[in-house]
């Protein structure tokens, strides 16, 4: 493997300051690079999975690109395709969440996905965990500011209690596995316990492509947390909305996820 690509791999593997969707076009631009460079892409798409097991996205993204042919075109065509139609996606995410937001919304971490629909839509009020270790929550406060909302940081000892003063949990996803549980920025399952404790709604807002085919499991990174499906109300994804229980059926309804993962994972495991 070239040094430019290795160098790609120990960028992702190393990153702590973006999300999920951030980090699977990372990693399809190091493939469509390898295939630019006549590199054979599959290993590559294989190390950057293994590099952030707790991202499905990565491994979404890919499996995308590596099973859309076997050829190198085809795959290249793909992950010019994949980028385009990620923009789509949360623009259509930020429609189909519209009716939900009003009021005040919290959110975890800094979800691109999320932000997109909280600009297109403004709530009364934005309540943003700060998101330790990171902070990234602190950076999402500046942005929706800057976008024209009103935004405030909580620090994260207090953030659950703030969850009872708000209308809404809106948070991103890094995983989705096929029973509906949720791996997210750590803290993200306390919110969500202590959110349906206050009789508030749930909504989680990713990209199909962060679906995952694996039964849930620890997501191995400290900067992580699993969240169980019967905490969650919703999937909003830009194929529709879901229940939890609903995840596994749009899994196998879209292909690629699941011949993505025989080909970067199932092999290897």
């Amino acid at each position: 493997m070239q040094t430019k690509l290795t160098e790609r791999v120990e960028r992702v593997a190393s990153d702590d300051k973006h999300g999920a969707s951030w980090l699977a076009r990372e990693a399809v631009e190091a493939v469509a690079e390898a295939i630019e460079l006549g590199e054979d892409p599959l290993p590559l798409a294989r190390e950057l999975v293994r590099a952030r097991p707790a991202m499905g996205a990565i491994a979404g993204a890919l499996g995308r690109v590596i099973a859309a042919g076997r050829s190198p075109e085809q795959m290249a065509d793909e992950a010019r395709a994949l980028m385009e139609a990620r923009e789509r996606a949360a623009k259509a995410i930020a429609v189909l969440l519209a009716p939900y937001i009003e009021g005040v919304v919290m959110t975890h971490s800094a979800s691109a996905t999320v932000k997109e629909a909280l600009v297109h839509t403004p709530p009364q009020r934005v309540v943003c965990t700060a998101s330790e270790p990171g902070g990234e929550g602190r950076e999402l406060v500046e942005d929706l500011r800057a976008a024209g909302l009103t935004a405030d940081l909580v620090d994260d000892p207090d953030a659950e209690h703030a969850v009872g003063t708000v209308n809404l949990l809106l948070i991103g996803a890094d995983t989705v596995f096929r029973d509906g549980s949720l791996v997210n920025k750590v803290g993200t399952a306390g919110l969500a316990k202590a959110a349906k404790k206050a009789g508030l709604p749930v909504i989680v807002a990713c990209e199909v492509i962060k679906l995952s085919p694996d039964d849930a499991r620890d997501p191995g990174e400290e900067r992580f947390d699993l969240t169980e499906p019967r905490y969650i109300d919703r999937y909003v994804t830009e194929e529709g909305e879901s229940t939890p229980g609903d995840i596994a059926v749009l899994i196998d309804r879209t292909p690629f996820l699941r011949d993505g993962h025989a080909l970067l994972v199932g092999e290897q495991e």
